[in-house]
């Protein structure tokens, strides 16, 4: 099957202001110091990539008081030009998402709603050609699935994660190719009912092993992909 990229529009924030001071996952450990110049670096080659390979990059400012906000998949779900909000279910990170809606309505988004459930952007929705992927059990509530599909009017597929370390869907989930519905995955990250789910709507899929899934390889990104504008982590 012969694939072509698509030019496409991201959203980046710089990690000029990351740091670890609390835990709101396993990953983050206080004690272990962050190398920001490292980080910097690592940022600053992953745009630059986007840019290379024809992509659009826009910036969002990063704030001292959020240093998670270089994780800016988190901050909104956009799908076909309209903007479903974050409502974040840690204090720690709750001004980020009325960061990021403002900045959507600066750039001329005239369709951003304000969340009323908790829902942590594209880290807990994945777009598919047929279905919105709805992530479940750590941080988005249940009840966030119902209002992103009214809001978007797409069936959306709810997925119990049930392994704290892939507390977020797109830790355990990557859509490959969204016109193809090709989507690759870590079975143990999900319950037994979504892991059977999963195989029914998406046979052909990937699976990832342990290992794959613990370094991240599924928080990846892919060339194609059906909204105008996905939200990335640095």
């Amino acid at each position: 099957m012969n694939r072509d990229a698509t030019p496409r529009r991201y959203l980046m924030c710089a990690p000029t202001h990351f740091r670890v001071t609390y835990s709101i996952n396993p990953w983050m450990d206080p004690s272990k110091p962050v190398d920001l110049p490292l980080a910097q670096t690592q940022w600053e080659d992953l745009r630059d990539r986007y840019r290379s390979l024809g992509h659009t990059v826009e910036l969002l400012t990063p704030r001292p008081d959020l240093p998670d906000m270089v994780f800016a998949a988190n901050g909104a779900t956009v799908i076909g030009g309209r903007v479903l909000g974050a409502l974040f279910a840690y204090r720690e990170r709750f001004e980020e998402a009325g960061a990021h809606r403002d900045w959507f309505r600066e750039q001329g988004f005239t369709e951003v709603q304000e969340p009323e459930h908790v829902n942590e952007g594209e880290g807990d929705f994945a777009v598919t050609a047929s279905y919105l992927l709805a992530g479940r059990g750590f941080r988005s509530s249940p009840l966030s699935h119902a209002e992103a599909q009214e809001f978007f009017g797409l069936p959306v597929v709810g997925l119990d994660l049930v392994d704290p370390r892939y507390y977020h869907l797109d830790t355990a989930l990557c859509v490959l190719d969204a016109a193809a519905d090709e989507i690759m995955y870590y079975p143990d990250a999900f319950s037994p009912g979504s892991r059977a789910v999963l195989r029914r709507l998406f046979p052909d899929a990937l699976l990832a092993r342990e290992a794959d899934a613990a370094a991240f390889g599924l928080n990846s990104v892919a060339r194609r992909r059906v909204a105008p504008i996905l939200d990335v982590s640095g």
